[in-house]
């Protein structure tokens, strides 16, 4: 009777560490959600289930009121050619900057080559040059631990381990003047 009963702990023990490692993916930046809030001059909006940055020259997020430590964050982006985006994970508070938050860049015409699209800006140079302007394009960032990994289009672009931020807010960029649509952008976190 006690073999019974240890097999079956076994089992349940199994299937509860496996649904505490396996979260659900699920949507952030959700339009009507209060989860997300808007800091800066340039215009969000929610249309037609894209949600689209607008800015006529200012820097603008939006950003989640909750901080994440490890997580993947999943999402497609869509830039006109002269928008700077970008996705800013692990930030330490409302005051965004590549100092305070690991910023994913998107922006092909960066300046400087080596913080363009696919970057994680003044901490890594992109393992891969693509090319994002006018099309959907894939991002995948993953955040475990002190590892960063990301991947446009399925091409990783970074791979770094780091330990200055271990959690933080995420937030999308839109900046300088352009415009950039995002959708699908889900989340899922690991324990």
């Amino acid at each position: 009777m006690l073999k019974k009963y240890t097999v079956y702990s076994a089992i349940l023990l199994f299937f509860l560490l496996l649904n505490a490692c396996n979260t659900e993916a699920s949507p952030i930046f959700v339009e009507g959600s209060d989860d997300w809030f808007v800091v800066g001059e340039p215009s969000w909006k929610h249309e037609d289930g894209k949600l689209i940055g607008t800015s006529l020259g200012s820097t603008g997020f939006i950003m989640t009121n909750k901080t994440y430590d490890n997580f993947e964050i999943t999402l497609e982006f869509y830039p006109d050619e002269l928008v700077n985006s970008g996705v800013f994970v692990r930030c330490k508070d409302s005051t965004i900057s590549n100092t305070d938050c690991y910023e994913m860049n998107i922006w092909d015409i960066h300046p400087e080559q080596k913080y363009r699209t696919g970057s994680i800006v003044t901490r890594a140079e992109p393992l891969s040059f693509v090319n994002t302007i006018g099309k959907w394009n894939t991002y995948k960032i993953l955040c475990k631990g002190n590892q960063i990994k990301t991947w446009i289009n399925n091409q990783l672009t970074a791979d770094i381990t780091d330990d200055d931020l271990s959690k933080g807010y995420i937030a999308l960029q839109v900046a300088e003047p352009g415009r950039i649509r995002f959708r699908n952008i889900r989340l899922k976190e690991f324990k």
